[in-house]
């Protein structure tokens, strides 16, 4: 497998990342399948429509149900989803930072409650990689602690260094236990460190000795200023190698995502698409919409008159508002769509501008249109 760039303009880069199954045109954003589906979304919709290259799915979520038992013996997540395009498992690592009031962190690793049940697991680094290679992701992430925001020093350095203790151990742990199917799987090691940049430094050195796939950049979006987030991210890049992908984790709004790329960043995900959608909030060509007000009550235009998408040129910010009103389920199922369809639009469109030379030109103006309050 291999990333290979194929323009940059600025810090910002093109590229294909070529994975097990198939590839995938970067700057890319990554719709959220946490537990096997992405919400309200049918999959040949999801593959047709909205055009997705490739989705997240979660360890720990997949782990606690269906079960690993099941996964295996349907062959691999791939074919319990029928989703022939790449999958990236997260670690579950965030999931125990929010998990914070029902488990306890050892060097050992995480012994947590189940959120369905109250059941008691452990996870170790050991562990997460084996129940990766049963969800048989194309990229795997390293087991890490999600640092929480505030952190004091003394806790941010600790949690870092176990974090980077958890990536040699997943590297060995791989190094001794094949995949359990029959094409190949590619670790991302996590950057971690806080809003501390002598310890975001430490960490992108740390992992940019391990020759993986490509890197990811995590505890960012936590609660930290945008400023600081962005701060970090360019403080990290500068060291990670130039030639691998760079994922920056649970990021984020339309402006997150086109500030990160303008410092160097490949690969994102979110659950603002699908998650905002299904409260009403809508992001569109023209700005972003809260359809539950009452101005689009009367309002027969169709919610964005510049999406290819048909169901964005065949529904009336009215009806759409109605169903909402309604509590009718189609409503929030349009506005995933819609959404979701309008995040993949914009990677397209960064891809774009970065092949024409002309992103730094564009990016300032396209923030200042698509985060504009309608």
């Amino acid at each position: 497998m291999s990333f290979e760039i194929k323009a940059i303009n600025g810090k910002a880069r093109a590229g294909i990342l070529k994975l097990p199954h198939g590839e995938i045109e970067t700057p890319v954003f990554m719709p959220i399948g946490t537990v096997g589906s992405v919400k309200g979304i049918m999959w040949n919709d999801l593959k047709n429509i909205i055009k997705a290259q490739i989705i997240l799915a979660n360890t720990y979520h997949l782990y606690l149900r269906p079960g690993t038992d099941i996964l295996y013996e349907a062959g691999g997540l791939h074919k319990f989803l029928n989703w022939e395009r790449p999958i990236l498992s997260d670690s579950g690592g965030y999931q125990v930072y929010s998990l914070a009031n029902i488990r306890k962190i050892n060097a050992e690793g995480v012994e947590f409650r189940s959120h369905l049940d109250g059941s008691k697991h452990f996870f170790t680094p050991e562990k997460v990689m084996e129940i990766q290679q049963y969800i048989g992701s194309d990229i795997m992430m390293a087991f890490d602690e999600c640092t929480p925001h505030p952190a004091d020093y003394e806790y941010a350095k600790k949690s870092l260094d176990l974090t980077q203790k958890w990536l040699v151990k997943c590297i060995e742990y791989l190094e001794t236990h094949p995949t359990k199917y029959d094409f190949p799987q590619y670790l991302f090691p996590i950057v971690q460190g806080s809003t501390y940049p002598d310890l975001r430094e430490k960490a992108a050195k740390f992992v940019s000795q391990f020759d993986t796939l490509g890197y990811a950049i995590g505890g960012l979006s936590v609660g930290e200023p945008a400023e600081t987030m962005y701060e970090m991210i360019k403080i990290v890049n500068n060291i990670l190698p130039e030639n691998k992908p760079r994922y920056l984790m649970g990021v984020g709004t339309p402006e997150n995502i086109l500030q990160a790329v303008a410092l160097g960043v490949d690969m994102f995900d979110c659950v603002i698409p699908t998650r905002n959608g299904r409260n009403g909030q809508l992001f569109t060509t023209e700005g972003i919409i809260n359809i539950k007000n009452e101005k689009w009550r009367h309002d027969f235009s169709p919610i964005d008159i510049q999406s290819p998408l048909e169901i964005d040129q065949t529904t009336t910010k009215s009806y759409l508002r109605h169903l909402f009103q309604a509590g009718e389920m189609l409503g929030p199922m349009i506005a995933s769509y819609h959404n979701l369809a309008f995040y993949i639009r914009l990677m397209q469109e960064i891809r774009y501008q970065i092949i024409k030379g002309d992103y730094d030109n564009y990016y300032p103006t396209a923030i200042e249109t698509y985060m504009k309050r309608l």
